[in-house]
Formats: C-alpha cells, sequence, structure tokens
C-alpha cells in the first residue's frame, strides 16, 4: 500500500489500476469509481485497522474494462509490475507505463472507427484565443487562432474528447464554451510562447516552424506546445508519425457559427433517433474516408477550381462504372492505413496489424494502375502520387507468416525460412515425434528389445521403459531411473542431450522470433510518412467515390458553382426529408432564385407544418453538398459560391445557462447582423416569436429593412408567421413576397408544401391544432376567440389612423424655427445609417421621442 500511495501521489488526478499479481487491483475513491463505471463488485479491506474499499479484474481483461472508464471521461494510469516477481525477493518494483486519457488513447476498442479522436489545447490571448487539435491514433496535428466565435467553430466541428485549458482561465473556458467538454486544467507556466517554440521545434527537429506555415499564429503555437507537453506527461514519447503541422485556413472555408452548425442537424441532432445529413451522405467504406468525409463537412470550399474539381472526378467515376466498383472493392479490402502505421511509430502494433497493413498496401497497388490509366486529370495525379511501397510489402512477406498470431507468444510468427537458426530450432521442438520415433527404431533394432518404448513425465522428463522379461538385454550404457512393478525406466545420454534441446529451443524460438519482429519494426520506420501520404489519398478516393454512389442512389445531378453571387436552384430536395418519407410518397420539389440585384430577400409565409423549415434547411444543404464537392438533389443548381453561411431557426433555448429564448434568438440573430459579407446565404426562421406580437412584428420588420439597406445585400430567406411583413414589397424592391401553398378543404387544410410568388393571408393555426387530434371544445372556442380578436384588430388599426393624424395636427402647431426641432434635425442628418445597428436605431428614435415630448408638454 505504500508502494501504491507513493504512485498514486504522482496521478492524483488519474484512476490507478495498480497490478497485483493476476489482476489489476482499483483502491479507495478509485475502487468506488471503477465498481460504478465497471459494474463489478466493490470489497473492503483490512490495513492496519483502516477500512480501503477495493475494485479489480484479471488482467487479461484490460481491454474489456479499460474503453469504459475512458468512455465515462476516467483519466486511467497503468501501472505495471517492472520485473519478474520471480526474480527478485522484495516486493515487485511498479511503474506506471501509459497514461490513457479521453484524448490520448490507441486502444482500438476505445477508438471509433469513422471518427477521430483529438486532443485539444484552447490558449487565451490578450485579444486572440490559439486552438490547436492533435490525433495521437493517426498522427494529425492542426492550429489556428482568432475569435471565441472562430475557436467556438472550431470545437463544434472537430468536437475533441478532451481539452486542455490553463487553470487561471478555467472560469472563462466554461463561460465561452460550456462544460461539455472532457477538460483538463494544466499549470499556466505551460503555456508560454518560449517553451512551446522550444518544445515544437525539439519536436519536429527543426530551427524554425517556418516551413509548416504556422510561425505567425503565436496563440496557436503556445496551444500546440501545450498538447505536445501533454503527451509527454501521459508518457507518450514515440511519436514519429506526428511528422507535421498544419495551419487550419479558415479564410479557405465556408463560415458557418455553432447555432447554423446545430440548426442544420450536418452530424447531431437533439432529437431522439433523428437522422443527420452526415448519415444520409456517408457512402465511404474505409475508416479514412469517413473521417476526413467528417472534415470536408465541417469545411466546405470557397475555391471555384478545388470544388469543380470534385466534380469532375464524380461526373467521371458516374460514368465509369466498372472502374467505380474496382476502386471501391479494393478499398474495401483495406484496414485502416492511418491508425495502423500510428501503431507502428508507437510501437503498440502486432504481428497480425502487420500483414494486415502489408495485405492493405497490395490494395493500394490496382487503384493506383486504375487511377493512372483514367482520364481525369485529377484522378490520375492521385495515381501518382500513391505510393505502392513495393520493399515494404516485400519485406513484411519475407519475415512474417501470412496467418501471424495477435500475441507473439503464441509462435509461428516468422516465416517459414527466413532464419535458419528459427527454422532448426522449430525442427528440434515441433517435430519432436519423428526424431523419437528414429531414435526407437534404431534403439530396437540395436538391442532386440522389441517392447521398448519412449515416454516422458513432469518428474523425470525423457525416459525408456523396458519390460522386465527383457531386463537382460538392456545396455550398460543406459542409467537406471525407476524400477515399477513390470517394468525399468532408463535414461540415456541422447536422450538427455534431447531433452535439454527440446527446452531451451521452446524458449530460444521466443526470444529470437522477437527480437526479429523488432528489427523488422525499426527498419519499416522510414515508411510512415509513404504510408500516411497513401491513407490520404485513399481517403479522399473514398469520399469521392462515395459521392457518386450517393449521386448514382439519389438522383443528384452536377451543379454549376461559379463566382456569380446568384443562387438558382430547380426543383430542389430536402436530401435527409427525403430519404425518411413513406414509400410511394413524392418529395415536393421547390425552385429558389435569389441575388443581389433584384430578388435579395424571399419572405416565406404559411402555416406552420406546410414546410417552411424544411425549404430553408434545404437551400442551405445544397450550397453546402455543393461546395463540399458533392452533386446536389435537384434537376438544376448554378451556385455562386457562398463565404458565410447563417441560420436562425427554431426555438433553441439556453435556459441552463439563464437565457430566455428571446434573449437566446436575439443573441444569434445580432450575431448574423454584425457578420454579414456580400457572399452570404442568410436563413430566418419565425424571429421575433419569443415576444409580443407587436414587438416581435416590429423587430422582424427591423431586420428585413437592416438586411435590405445592408451594403452586403446578403442573400435571405425570410419564413414568418407576420403576414404583416407582406407589406414590406411595397416598399423595399428587393424583398419578394412567397408563400408555402395550401388547399382550403371544408374544415380543413392540404399542405401543398409548394411555393408560389404572394403573401399568404392566414396562419390556419387552428386547422394544424385540429389535425393534432385537440379535443372539438377546444377548437370551437379558439374559431370564437379569433372572430373577436380579428375584429378588434381591425378597430385598433381604425383608432391608430386617427392617433397618427391627430399627431400630425399637433405637430403642425409647432415652430419650424425652433432651436429643439433644428437640434433633432441635425441629429437625423447626421446618422449615417449605413453603419447604424438596429439597437442603435431604437435607441436614437426613443432619444428624438423623449425631445418631442418635453416640447409637446411645454406646448400644451
Amino acid at each position: 500500500m505504500q508502494q501504491y500511495n507513493a504512485i498514486k501521489v504522482k496521478h492524483p488526478d488519474a484512476l490507478l489500476l495498480f497490478r497485483v499479481g493476476d489482476f489489476y487491483e482499483t483502491f479507495g475513491e478509485d475502487a468506488v469509481k471503477a465498481a460504478k463505471i465497471l459494474g463489478i463488485i466493490l470489497t473492503h479491506r483490512n490495513n492496519g485497522g483502516d477500512k480501503t474499499e477495493l475494485a479489480g479484474f484479471p488482467h487479461h481483461s484490460l481491454n474489456t474494462y479499460l474503453p469504459k472508464l475512458v468512455k465515462a471521461g476516467q483519466r486511467v494510469a497503468i501501472c505495471d509490475q517492472l520485473e519478474d516477481p520471480k526474480q527478485t525477493k522484495s516486493i515487485v518494483k511498479r511503474g506506471v507505463t501509459e497514461l490513457v486519457t479521453p484524448g490520448v488513447a490507441l486502444n482500438d476498442d476505445i477508438l471509433s472507427a469513422k471518427s477521430n479522436n483529438f486532443l485539444c489545447a484552447v490558449h487565451f490571448g490578450r485579444n486572440k484565443l490559439g486552438v490547436s487539435f492533435l490525433d495521437i491514433s493517426t498522427g494529425e496535428y492542426l492550429t489556428s487562432e482568432g475569435s471565441v466565435e472562430q475557436v467556438d467553430k472550431l470545437l463544434q466541428n472537430f468536437s475533441p474528447n478532451e481539452v486542455l485549458v490553463s487553470k487561471n482561465h478555467k472560469k472563462e473556458f466554461v463561460e465561452h464554451f460550456g462544460n461539455q467538454f472532457h477538460s483538463f486544467f494544466l499549470e499556466d507556466w505551460i503555456f508560454q510562447e518560449d517553451y512551446a517554440q522550444e518544445s515544437l521545434n525539439h519536436h519536429f527537429g527543426t530551427q524554425t516552424l517556418k516551413g509548416f506555415g504556422v510561425e505567425h499564429l503565436i496563440h496557436g503555437i503556445i496551444a500546440s506546445g501545450a498538447v505536445l507537453h501533454y503527451l509527454s506527461e501521459t508518457q507518450h514519447s514515440r511519436l514519429q508519425h506526428i511528422n507535421k503541422i498544419q495551419r487550419i485556413a479558415e479564410e479557405e472555408y465556408v463560415w458557418m457559427d455553432r447555432f447554423t452548425i446545430r440548426n442544420l442537424e450536418l452530424y447531431h441532432s437533439s432529437h431522439q433517433n433523428a437522422v443527420t445529413l452526415l448519415d444520409i451522405i456517408d457512402k465511404t467504406i474505409s475508416p479514412m474516408g469517413g473521417r476526413l468525409l467528417k472534415r470536408w463537412l465541417a469545411l466546405p470550399l470557397k475555391n471555384v477550381e478545388k470544388i469543380q474539381q470534385r466534380h469532375q472526378v464524380i461526373s467521371y467515376l458516374k460514368d465509369e462504372n466498372e472502374q467505380l466498383n474496382k476502386i471501391q472493392g479494393h478499398i474495401k479490402q483495406m484496414g485502416d492505413l492511418e491508425r495502423l502505421i500510428s501503431k507502428l511509430a508507437t510501437g503498440k502494433i502486432n504481428p497480425k496489424e502487420v500483414v494486415q497493413l502489408k495485405n492493405s498496401l497490395e490494395a493500394v497497388v490496382p487503384i493506383k494502375q486504375s487511377a493512372q490509366n483514367s482520364s481525369n486529370d485529377s484522378l490520375k495525379s492521385i495515381g501518382e502520387r500513391l505510393n505502392d511501397c513495393d520493399a515494404l510489402r516485400s519485406k513484411i512477406k519475407e519475415v512474417l507468416n501470412e496467418e501471424a498470431p495477435v500475441n507473439i507468444a503464441k509462435g509461428s510468427t516468422i516465416a517459414k525460412g527466413y532464419s535458419e537458426e528459427l527454422d532448426e530450432l522449430r525442427g528440434l521442438a515441433f517435430s519432436g515425434k519423428d526424431y523419437l520415433d528414429k531414435m526407437l527404431e534404431r534403439e530396437t533394432k540395436e538391442t532386440g528389445i522389441t517392447s521398448l518404448k519412449i515416454a516422458s513425465n513432469n518428474v523425470f522428463g525423457y525416459y525408456i521403459e523396458v519390460r522386465n522379461t527383457h531386463r537382460d538385454k538392456v545396455p550398460e550404457t543406459w542409467i537406471r531411473k525407476q524400477t515399477l512393478v513390470n517394468a525399468e525406466r532408463y535414461i540415456t545420454e541422447e536422450l538427455k542431450e534431447y531433452e535439454s534441446k527440446i527446452l531451451g529451443a521452446e524458449e530460444r524460438i521466443y526470444q529470437l522470433e522477437q527480437q526479429l519482429f523488432e528489427q523488422l519494426l525499426v527498419w519499416m520506420q522510414e515508411y510512415i510518412a509513404p504510408v500516411q501520404l497513401n491513407a490520404h489519398l485513399i481517403a479522399q478516393l473514398d469520399c469521392l467515390c462515395g459521392f457518386t454512389q450517393l449521386a448514382k442512389e439519389n438522383n443528384y445531378i452536377e451543379p454549376v458553382v461559379n463566382n456569380s453571387t446568384d443562387i438558382d436552384i430547380k426543383e430542389g430536395r430536402h436530401p435527409v426529408i427525403e430519404k425518411q418519407l413513406p414509400i410511394g410518397d413524392a418529395y415536393v420539389t421547390n425552385d429558389v432564385f435569389l441575388n443581389r440585384e433584384d430578388q435579395q430577400i424571399i419572405m416565406i409565409t404559411g402555416p406552420n407544418m406546410s414546410g417552411k423549415s424544411a425549404l430553408l434547411r434545404q437551400t442551405a444543404l445544397i450550397v453546402l453538398l455543393a461546395q463540399m464537392g458533392s452533386f446536389v438533389p435537384a434537376t438544376e443548381a448554378n451556385l455562386g459560391v457562398v463565404d458565410k453561411i447563417f441560420t436562425r431557426v427554431g426555438a433553441s433555448d439556453n435556459i441552463s445557462m439563464g437565457e430566455s429564448t428571446f434573449m437566446v434568438e436575439m443573441n444569434e440573430t445580432a450575431s448574423i447582423l454584425n457578420n454579414l459579407s456580400e457572399r452570404s446565404l442568410v436563413l430566418l426562421d419565425e424571429i421575433g416569436r419569443g415576444t409580443s406580437t407587436y414587438d416581435g412584428i416590429s423587430i422582424a420588420w427591423a431586420i428585413s429593412e437592416y438586411l435590405h439597406e445592408h451594403p452586403a445585400k446578403a442573400k435571405t430567406l425570410f419564413a414568418t408567421h407576420y403576414h404583416e411583413l407582406n407589406d414590406m414589397t411595397n416598399t423595399f424592391p428587393r424583398i419578394k413576397n412567397f408563400n408555402v401553398s395550401i388547399k382550403e378543404l371544408e374544415d380543413n387544410v392540404l399542405f401543398l408544401r409548394k411555393l408560389v410568388p404572394g403573401g399568404s393571408e392566414h396562419s390556419f393555426g387552428i386547422h394544424v391544432a385540429k389535425m393534432a387530434g385537440m379535443p372539438q371544445q377546444v377548437i370551437q372556442k379558439a374559431n370564437k376567440i379569433l372572430k373577436k380578436l380579428e375584429k378588434s384588430h381591425a378597430t385598433e388599426e381604425v383608432s391608430d389612423k386617427l392617433q397618427a393624424s391627430q399627431n400630425e395636427m399637433q405637430l403642425s402647431f409647432f415652430n419650424l424655427d425652433d432651436p429643439l426641432l433644428e437640434e433633432i434635425k441635425e441629429e437625423i442628418l447626421h446618422l449615417d445609417i449605413d453603419t447604424l445597428t438596429p439597437v442603435e436605431a431604437l435607441m436614437k428614435l426613443n432619444e428624438i421621442k423623449r425631445l418631442l415630448g418635453k416640447k409637446k408638454k411645454a406646448s400644451s
């Protein structure tokens, strides 16, 4: 227990698995946690009068229990016996051999094949944040820096399994990013620029980071240094596969804030059993392809040329069906190249996995030939860059048995014919029966004893048994070992020599196999970079083949992506909803046209359930798919590149953070209005409904007007219940009214889900309530109240007009030369409307109203 406590002091934040004989034991609080997470029995023992909790499991079950602990967010320190218990008379020396945390794992049972396992660090600088992501299982190492919003977006996209933060910034981190991440807080001195620079240069063997194009990202470098420091702290020193660090060049990708990522349900959904976009579009076969597809979805391209290259490959493969099937067939035969080569670098690879690596590389050869022979330039380029790793494959084939086991101790790892000594030893150890048969035959002939028998037991080892009737024929050189009732047992010099050879051979075989396997692994190290490149190229090819399959299965078409600012979609469909429809139901397609000249804002009215939200989302998803490089669900799509997609869709309460629905809505909308660009696509759904009707209408009107008058002229789809907004088209030339059509039946409505020009005049909310099965009594009451309200609303309109004309008359009594009016006039004339935010405008109006109120009192 003293030894345990001394090791535990060094790792106070980790759950310590302490090896005792054939078991891993946990003690005290660790035991309580482990028993709860693993569902194992918690027992107690008395140590000198102290009651200590205890829970453990057999050491060979580590791969079963370790993933459960790590997935529960535990940091696990594995403490092994560092010497053979037989070789020591005192307490066995023990030490932590590995620290496994949610973000640092190489165990296949912990990792998810199609997802990265990112360890992340966030550094809080004075005016910027730095962020770094590292996946030790693939060798990917990325860094960036920017505002809280930018880092927030990256955290949403990359979903790190563990985030490292300075202890001094714990509060800030939770304030900005919430507490949904497994976070670990490090000492502040780790987040220092000179320490980070030194760590990174030492790791890469460089003098400067200029070669990686990250030297100007000071905050990003500090975060990257913290990640590297953490790997050394968790006993991970073999990191040859982490051979470069890359900048996340955000200016090259479409900007989507966290609300948009969440609202569009790209890879997560807050609804149970909901289908996400990723579920629909992921047709990748390999784990590398699955991981890269997520990256493409997180970072859609803005470069027209790169987008078109992806489209051209899909177009080519769509026509070349045989080539597509062949490529996909070979990708199916591959293992996870990226993670296999990382296991080699970290010393965690077993013989079976090395053979799997060789087999995967053999599948690369026909893919390389096929891609090189294609008439598509992008495919040709992939084919030329693929490395057939001929020498590596030959070497593995030469050294390893094709049926090599997972555990080298099981033998038969090294191929026959590779080592003469090994073959000789195997011959000795495994063909012993032949040798003994020959010896028996020879001795029988020489002695004339027909009933000779050679056998062995644990006491004497090998012996020759002679029945008493033939005892007189035994040669003098034989040594008697045991006398039985009917027989005598003897040993010979030859038999003793053979026995020691056999026993020594088995031990020597194990040592030699281990030695030869380790030599192979050292030789293979120089192939880490070529295999990583192959993995990346195969991942690209897998994604493009997946997009081709997606297009063929779901009738997607090639979009025309260009540098215009128009969005013109003919007969667009929602990629997710169309797959959820009952068999036989056709998806109702819709056209959407937006530009900055005459149809910048489409105001969509229509009842609930009519499909307004689906139309908004499908427009964003079509643009997103196109810029990822995929074909899209439509009959035609001409798309000017979009650089930012903003959505404000549905009520996303943040009440746990102490904010109301309306406050969240206003925060999200303010974020949109403050970040507009000429190529932005803005999708607003039911803005303002979190407050009173008139407030809501006023805010929705003000936001629409702001978008219309803003110099960026951002393309906008605005779905609303407020039919009053239909009037905006009379004043603002680039706002157009559309509605999702319905057909009124006697007592009901039929949703046609078709977008048609013109505004809708009714909400049909009561009809929807009726369809939902609301009691008849409630429906009738609602209809009565609606009629009353409509009547009083008409009266209100009349009184509003009277009030307005009265105000006009009162204003006419004002002396136009009045200095106060002059002051107001000056205020208005000097307003810069282009830069004025809606909130500032409301405050300015309030101020003018207050001044006029004072004047009115004075005049009365």
